[in-house]
């Protein structure tokens, strides 16, 4: 298929290249061998640049290779999520997804283990590179890793013509890594500079097709054959007499080349340098290739270019992931006119906040939730009044959730609340459904949570409960306790939160919620009773006064007959869905354990009163 230079274009960039699992550990300051904990990210150049670029509003593709496995659905559905396109990406059914086992020693070591013998995204060749998907972008990215295998180098190559053919840009990022080029042995994955007159002349044949040039100055060196930062760029400023060089410097920033090269480094173009602690600088440069593309395709000043190139490779050095990492538009935003306090950026509250609210997993845009969460105190002594056997309450919970998939008949938008104990169960089989799920924080056992975090599946928001109510099972201050202590863990964690703020006599929602953000703690989600009047409104400005970004509200239905009050209630600013427990179950779960309903019943019972509210709810959202 062919397009003309002048067609229209869907697409900001698309990247070629590496895509692999990063498994970092996540014990810093140990010996790789040492290490017992891992944390699982999307990555490769290629793959982060994607990501990076895409969280910076550019729109972005990705053409790599990937296994018939986890590992790789897990790749495609993470593009999925961060906004990137994956028609470039080929499922491979012979290969195994690639995988990085990395480390931080300390600021200056990062041990890495590259596995990617007879890997997917290694095998990329010719036929992946189909010339539509080309011409849909303004740009491609071409990496200096994939020229390293004859398949790959003549993939990225063809990507190159198509380009040129079509009017496009082509960006070199020459991503060097000695022991991908056959220079090094396994244990050299860290090796970022080994010289190889090899490598320099088969990257030096790429040069004259490029319009932008991205390396650090020992990348420069091998793509320039010169250990002499200047001679270098001299050299490929002659190979590529158009193309705009940059030369990433660390700390200092970036210099950027967009004629003529000076006798001095500091003479070029520059932005400004962001001196901040160096946690990992893993990614770094990926992250500022993100940057410096947002800048670059949009047509900015070349020294603002450099500015979010540097500030986003900043982001990066300063926090453990590569990918996940990378900031968003808003993130980088905020730090470009308001700096940070901190030189750590990881410990910038504000920052970290901004980052957690803007790269969170999709959520429907209304939520339709079945509540059986309630614990041993409220069912257990239901079960002994009817003279039941307690142990039957789990099977109950799982008839729950199969009333709530009749309801939801595999349409978006559904949810359970649901506890780890008595819900066990239930919680897997939600998972069959793709289900939004909230989970009961045990209150009283935080050490539970606190001491395996990881233990809970990072797709399940956790639900904290702050009741003021003179009945609450615990005092509102112990509530407060365990909130304060896990909100930080799971913001650590990227799990999700959210808080039923139930006010004490005399208090408002409004009043309550300010409260509770007053004290620094800003939940994903909220989950409150209906309002009335001007309670509505009330609760609306606390959420723009203290979070904008706060995911929204979710409504308690107390009855049966609440359809009135959800109608009403999917209509206020911020309320985002609504949430029935015993006024769907309640009846049901009797029946059964007095022996009056059996499993179909009870399904059936409980299906019939959630569809009802849900209705109302969804006749609310369309008046």
């Amino acid at each position: 298929m062919s397009m003309s230079a002048s067609s229209k274009t869907s697409l900001d960039v698309i990247t070629i290249g590496r895509s692999s699992v990063d498994l970092y550990g996540a014990e810093i300051g140990g010996r790789l061998e040492d290490m017992a904990q891992f944390v699982k990210a999307v990555g490769g150049c290629p793959a982060n640049i994607a990501i990076g670029s895409a969280r910076l509003g550019l729109k972005s593709g990705l053409i790599t290779r990937v296994g018939d496995e986890a590992m790789g659905r897990f790749i495609r559905e993470q593009m999925l999520r961060e906004g990137v396109s994956t028609a470039g990406i080929t499922t491979d059914p012979k290969r195994l997804t690639a995988l990085v086992i990395l480390g931080v020693r300390d600021e200056k070591t990062f041990p890495l283990i590259f596995m990617r013998e007879n890997c997917a995204d290694a095998a990329l060749n010719e036929d992946d590179i189909d010339e539509a998907f080309i011409a849909t972008a303004k740009a491609i990215v071409v990496t200096g890793t994939h020229f390293s295998k004859p398949n790959s180098d003549a993939a990225q190559r063809k990507a190159i013509r198509l380009a040129k053919k079509h009017g496009r840009k082509v960006a070199f990022d020459v991503d060097y890594r000695p022991n991908l080029w056959g220079l090094a042995g396994h244990d050299a994955g860290e090796s970022r500079y080994m010289r190889s007159d090899m490598v320099s002349q088969h990257l030096q044949s790429i040069l004259p097709e490029c319009d932008l040039v991205v390396g650090t100055e020992e990348e420069l060196h091998i793509a320039g054959g010169s250990e002499d930062t200047l001679t270098a760029i001299r050299t490929i400023r002659r190979l590529a007499p158009a193309a705009l060089i940059v030369a990433k410097r660390g700390p200092t920033g970036c210099t950027a080349f967009p004629g003529d090269i000076p006798d001095d480094l500091d003479k070029g173009v520059r932005g400004p340098g962001f001196p901040v602690e160096v946690y990992n600088v893993l990614g770094a440069g990926d992250a500022f290739m993100s940057g410096f593309l947002r800048g670059w395709l949009r047509d900015e000043p070349l020294e603002t270019t450099c500015a979010y190139a540097n500030a986003c490779g900043a982001f990066a050095v300063s926090r453990l992931l590569c990918s996940p990492e990378s900031p968003t538009w808003a993130e980088l935003q905020h730090f470009l006119k308001n700096g940070s306090p901190e030189r750590a950026l990881r410990k910038d509250a504000a920052l970290t906040h901004i980052h957690h609210a803007t790269t969170r997993r999709p959520a429907p845009d209304a939520l339709r939730i079945l509540s059986i969460d309630h614990g041993a105190h409220d069912l257990v002594p239901m079960a002994k009044a009817l003279g039941a056997d307690p142990a039957r309450i789990p099977a109950f919970k799982a008839l729950a959730v199969k009333a709530a998939a009749r309801v939801a008949a595999g349409r978006p938008g559904f949810g359970m609340f649901l506890d780890g104990d008595l819900g066990r169960e239930a919680l897997f089989r939600t998972v069959d459904h793709g289900f939004w799920v909230a989970r009961q924080f045990p209150h009283g056992d935080t050490a539970a949570f606190a001491s395996n975090p990881a233990e809970w599946p990072v797709t399940e928001v956790v639900k904290l409960i702050a009741n003021g109510r003179a009945d609450a099972l615990m005092p509102l201050e112990a509530r407060l306790d365990d909130i304060r202590r896990v909100m930080p863990i799971c913001l650590a964690t990227r799990r999700e939160t959210l808080i039923e703020a139930l006010p004490g006599a005399g208090q408002t929602t409004a009043d309550f919620m300010a409260a509770l953000y007053a004290e620094g703690l800003k939940p994903d989600w909220w989950l409150i009773e209906c309002q009335t009047g001007d309670g509505w409104q009330a609760v609306a400005d606390v959420i723009e006064r203290y979070d904008p970004l706060c995911r929204g509200l979710i409504v308690i239905a107390r009855s049966a007959d609440a359809g009135p009050e959800l109608r009403i209630a999917a209509k206020m600013p911020h309320v985002r869905g609504f949430v029935g427990g015993r006024a769907i179950f309640g009846e049901a779960f009797k029946g059964w354990l007095a022996g009056a309903l059996d499993d179909e019943a009870a399904i059936r019972a409980m299906a019939a009163r959630f569809a009802t509210l849900a209705e109302a709810f969804d006749q609310g959202l369309e008046e």
